[in-house]
């Protein structure tokens, strides 16, 4: 097929090469502008621009320059922007979107299915409508959630939709004929600065979660320290203070403990909790987190 792709992120890329391995054309790869990334001044591309230049593929960074192509489908991968409606009626689009819809429309539904403690998520295969992740559905792949980062969640999912994508542009069963989303649809809100801020009043369970996300943060007696990894425990105390145990420190939820195992310090690299309390020179009885 005469393919057009719309992806952005390192989720897309997988994708994007299963379709070139499958032997569709990709006749253009549109893709969000370059921006600043990281410490630096320069501008980078995003991934999906990254992989489309190294096979080769014409890249641009409008939807814009769909129009007048002859194109057979578009297939959209976590683009980052609306598909305009007129657009949909030159060129019928396929999206790759990772939840099990109408679970979780919207921007974030890895995030927001590990912070709601989900047992099972997936990737469907959906046609693009005008309204937000609405389409019917072509294919779908589950897997469990379990203990997974949001980062371990993403590099499955993202494999599992290239595998799914790939199976439907093969079928004309599949691709002629979706099934209608059905079932009680929740919207994956966007990630907010404040999602990722560890507090006493969250629930041992919910500081987990938080932490899987993968820029989890807190402030202990008004320092900024990031939290990479940790895990639950049953200890109890007063929310908001500070547990040294044998070999790390624990912070007090409203409900139990969440250990402390790797943490950044503002300023400074990734390192153990231990060695980290080693040189914060806190006084323990009175510290607090928050």
């Amino acid at each position: 097929m005469r393919l057009a792709f719309l992806g952005t992120p390192d989720a897309a890329v997988p994708s994007l090469r299963a379709l070139v391995d499958a032997g569709h054309e990709v006749v253009i790869v549109i893709t969000r502008p370059d921006r600043r990334r990281g410490r630096g001044s320069q501008y980078s591309a995003s991934p999906v621009k990254a992989a489309a230049l190294e096979m080769g593929l014409s890249v641009g960074h409008r939807v814009a320059d769909l129009e007048g192509l002859e194109l057979d489908r578009g297939v959209v991968v976590a683009y980052g922007a609306m598909i305009p409606g007129a657009i949909l009626e030159h060129v019928p689009m396929l999206n790759v979107h990772f939840s099990l819809l109408p679970r979780w429309r919207g921007a974030a539904p890895v995030e927001r299915s590990i912070l709601a403690g989900d047992v099972e998520t997936g990737v469907d295969i959906m046609s693009l409508e005008v309204t937000l992740d609405t389409g019917p559905i072509h294919a779908e792949r589950r897997t469990l959630v379990d203990a997974k980062t949001a980062d371990q969640l993403m590099v499955e999912l993202a494999a599992l939709g290239a595998e799914a994508l790939i199976e439907v542009l093969a079928s004309p069963e599949l691709l002629e004929h979706p099934t209608p989303q059905s079932g009680e649809a929740t919207y994956a809100e966007k990630l907010t600065k404040e999602t990722f801020h560890l507090r006493p009043e969250m629930s041992a369970v919910l500081v987990d979660r938080t932490v899987r996300l993968g820029r989890a943060f807190t402030f202990i007696d008004g320092r900024r320290l990031r939290v990479l990894e940790g895990r639950v425990a049953d200890e109890t105390g007063v929310a908001g203070a500070l547990l040294e145990l044998d070999d790390t420190i624990a912070l007090l939820t409203s409900d139990g403990a969440f250990i402390l195992d790797t943490v950044q310090p503002e300023g400074s690299t990734p390192m153990t909790a231990r060695a980290w309390l080693s040189g914060a020179r806190l006084d323990l009885a009175l510290a607090r987190w928050g």
